[in-house]
Protein backbone atom coordinates (compact mmCIF):
# COMPACT_ATOMS: atom_id res chain seq x y z
CA UNK A 1 0.00 0.00 0.00
CA UNK A 2 1.10 3.61 -0.81
CA UNK A 3 1.24 5.92 1.70
CA UNK A 4 0.14 9.08 1.47
CA UNK A 5 0.27 12.03 4.39
CA UNK A 6 -0.53 15.47 4.59
CA UNK A 7 2.08 18.08 5.73
CA UNK A 8 1.34 21.54 5.23
CA UNK A 9 4.09 23.86 3.59
CA UNK A 10 6.26 26.51 5.62
CA UNK A 11 9.18 27.33 3.89
CA UNK A 12 9.97 27.51 0.14
CA UNK A 13 14.29 26.05 0.12
CA UNK A 14 15.06 26.26 -3.66
CA UNK A 15 12.90 27.82 -6.09
CA UNK A 16 15.07 26.69 -8.76
CA UNK A 17 13.86 23.07 -8.39
CA UNK A 18 11.01 23.88 -6.74
CA UNK A 19 11.80 22.44 -3.09
CA UNK A 20 9.55 22.89 -0.16
CA UNK A 21 9.67 22.51 3.31
CA UNK A 22 6.81 20.84 4.82
CA UNK A 23 6.22 20.51 8.44
CA UNK A 24 4.35 17.00 8.70
CA UNK A 25 2.84 16.80 12.44
CA UNK A 26 6.05 18.92 13.47
CA UNK A 27 8.62 16.61 11.81
CA UNK A 28 10.14 18.59 9.11
CA UNK A 29 10.07 17.23 5.60
CA UNK A 30 11.86 18.50 2.18
CA UNK A 31 9.56 18.00 -0.65
CA UNK A 32 9.37 18.54 -4.37
CA UNK A 33 6.55 21.07 -5.05
CA UNK A 34 6.39 20.43 -8.93
CA UNK A 35 3.82 18.44 -9.02
CA UNK A 36 1.23 20.80 -7.55
CA UNK A 37 2.98 24.16 -8.54
CA UNK A 38 0.24 26.57 -10.35
CA UNK A 39 1.70 29.87 -10.42
CA UNK A 40 3.84 32.02 -8.39
CA UNK A 41 6.22 29.26 -5.96
CA UNK A 42 5.79 31.78 -3.02
CA UNK A 43 1.85 31.22 -3.02
CA UNK A 44 2.18 27.63 -1.63
CA UNK A 45 3.34 28.33 1.63
CA UNK A 46 0.96 27.80 4.08
CA UNK A 47 -0.88 25.05 1.60
CA UNK A 48 -1.54 21.58 2.86
CA UNK A 49 -0.57 19.28 0.35
CA UNK A 50 -0.50 15.34 0.21
CA UNK A 51 3.05 14.05 0.47
CA UNK A 52 4.20 10.52 -1.10
CA UNK A 53 8.04 9.74 -1.25
CA UNK A 54 9.03 12.94 -1.50
CA UNK A 55 6.53 14.72 -3.70
CA UNK A 56 3.32 16.78 -3.18
CA UNK A 57 1.10 14.99 -5.17
CA UNK A 58 -2.02 17.30 -4.53
CA UNK A 59 -2.65 20.24 -2.55
CA UNK A 60 -5.80 19.56 0.01
CA UNK A 61 -7.75 21.53 2.51
CA UNK A 62 -6.95 22.11 6.11
CA UNK A 63 -9.95 20.51 6.42
CA UNK A 64 -9.37 17.31 4.79
CA UNK A 65 -5.51 16.91 6.41
CA UNK A 66 -6.82 16.60 9.73
CA UNK A 67 -9.12 14.48 9.08
CA UNK A 68 -6.93 12.54 7.52
CA UNK A 69 -4.04 12.77 10.02
CA UNK A 70 -6.22 11.86 12.39
CA UNK A 71 -7.56 8.35 10.75
CA UNK A 72 -3.70 7.77 10.74
CA UNK A 73 -2.83 8.11 13.48
CA UNK A 74 -6.19 5.46 14.41
CA UNK A 75 -4.74 3.19 12.12
CA UNK A 76 -1.18 3.57 13.56
CA UNK A 77 0.30 4.24 9.99
CA UNK A 78 1.33 7.83 10.81
CA UNK A 79 3.08 7.33 13.84
CA UNK A 80 5.59 4.48 11.86
CA UNK A 81 5.76 7.11 8.96
CA UNK A 82 6.31 9.83 10.80
CA UNK A 83 9.05 8.24 13.14
CA UNK A 84 10.89 6.67 10.06
CA UNK A 85 10.94 10.82 8.90
CA UNK A 86 11.70 11.57 12.23
CA UNK A 87 15.01 9.11 12.03
CA UNK A 88 16.12 10.13 8.47
CA UNK A 89 15.93 13.61 9.77
CA UNK A 90 18.18 12.58 12.51
CA UNK A 91 20.74 10.83 10.48
CA UNK A 92 20.97 13.99 8.35
CA UNK A 93 21.63 16.08 11.04
CA UNK A 94 24.15 13.62 12.22
CA UNK A 95 26.01 14.10 9.21
CA UNK A 96 25.87 17.75 8.95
Amino acid sequence: MCLGIPGQIIEITDTDRYMGLADVSGVRREVSLLPVTEGPLDDMVGKWVLIHVGFAMAVIDEDEAQKTLEALRGLGEAQETLEQMAEGDKALEEVR
